[in-house]
């Protein structure tokens, strides 16, 4: 009896494989964000154009309401901040085919954690690199700075409150104090308290377990489910460990404290990745790639502190 021919070709099965391959990658990409998982998500996928206006509205102020007098008209004073959606990045692997025909079937997971890594490191360091720009001035910090002026609005962990010299090199170790202070900054600018975070380089993290407050919160924890990067939390804050942390000079590293509100991420394309056979190589070109753009919406909303990296 004949069989028919409805038989599952390669052709047939192909059409799986980019599915599959997507799926591993944007998996990855998901589990190793850190930064990224704690700012303002702006989609605009499917969208044409190359930037958003953001308006950013000033806060406005009470007024005592007089008998017999017209309320007070409170003066709008709103600003837009703009987000050019510039950074497209990619990871590619061109496999050949007697690559695909000998090598265990974990090598398609190796490259698909790696691409995902790869994309998430990408995106977090371009977010961290807005560390620079957190200020309690009206005087916005520049990224890109050198030397004296690299991360000159920045505090020293110890005090929270010394603004870091880049030519003295003079980062100090996270204290107690020194949160508190940063806390302080960001009460003192009226900054929300709920949606704070605190991210950190790893070399900090040692030293949060010599501060008491912050090893006894660990026992006291809401049964809230663990987050990517998240190690603890202390006076309510949430902290976060990631590599992804910007380099003062040669070693110092940088963390920062801030408000969700802070930092925003424009995703233009989320991570994809397609599969091509190339003939000429006789293999698989497989790549993944994302398209978007960060910037800072609130400067006030966010501090920077610098720790020695060693």
């Amino acid at each position: 009896m004949a069989l028919g021919t409805n038989n599952t070709t390669a052709a047939v099965a192909n059409n799986f494989i980019p599915e599959l391959w997507s799926d591993e990658v944007i998996g990855a990409y998901k589990s190793n964000l850190v930064t990224a998982n704690l700012v303002t998500k702006i989609s605009h996928k499917g969208k044409k154009g190359d930037t958003i206006y953001i308006p950013v509205p000033a806060r406005g102020a009470a007024s005592e309401k007089a008998a017999n007098t017209q309320v007070v008209l409170s003066a709008a004073t709103n600003t837009a901040v703009t987000v050019s959606i510039n950074r497209h990045f990619e990871y590619s692997k061109l496999i050949e085919d007697i690559a695909e025909v000998q090598a265990l079937a974990s090598m398609r997971k190796f490259y698909t954690d790696d691409a995902g890594f790869a994309l998430a490191k990408q995106v977090d360091n371009d977010l961290t690199k807005l560390f620079e720009t957190f200020s309690k001035t009206s005087t916005v910090g520049v990224v890109g700075g050198t030397g004296a002026a690299m991360y000159e609005k920045a505090v020293i962990g110890s005090n929270g409150a010394t603004l870091y010299n880049g030519a003295s090199s003079n980062a100090a170790d996270i204290t107690d104090a020194g949160i508190r202070a940063m806390i302080l900054q960001l009460d003192d600018a009226d900054v929300p308290f709920d949606n704070r975070v605190m991210v950190i380089p790893p070399i900090v993290a040692s030293d949060m377990l010599g501060i008491s407050r912050f090893t006894e919160q660990q026992f006291i924890g809401d049964g809230s489910a663990i987050k990517t990067g998240k190690i603890g939390q202390i006076y309510g804050i949430d902290i976060f460990v990631s590599s992804a942390c910007p380099t003062a000079t040669s070693t110092d590293r940088v963390g920062a404290m801030f408000h969700k509100d802070a930092l925003a991420l424009a995703e233009q394309v989320g991570v994809r990745s397609q599969t091509q056979y190339k003939q000429e190589y006789l293999g698989d070109l497989f790549t993944s790639d994302t398209l978007y753009g960060t910037a800072t919406l609130r400067h006030t909303a966010g501090v920077a502190f610098v720790v020695p990296g060693t």
